[in-house]
């Protein structure tokens, strides 16, 4: 399937439109998952000093 509203671009062209309009989208969501494991980690060591 062609992206016509693209026009004709070369495949390297293609990879980096791709790469540019969902790769903010998938660094946010690494950043996401990796702030809420650390809160998780937090979360529980604090639990442990209060026993």
């Amino acid at each position: 399937m062609i992206p016509l509203h693209l026009g004709a671009l070369h495949p390297v062209e293609q990879i980096a439109t791709i790469v540019l309009a969902f790769g903010p989208f998938v660094v946010l969501g690494i950043v996401i998952a990796v702030r809420r494991r650390a809160e998780g980690d937090d979360e529980l060591d604090g639990a442990d000093d209060r026993e």
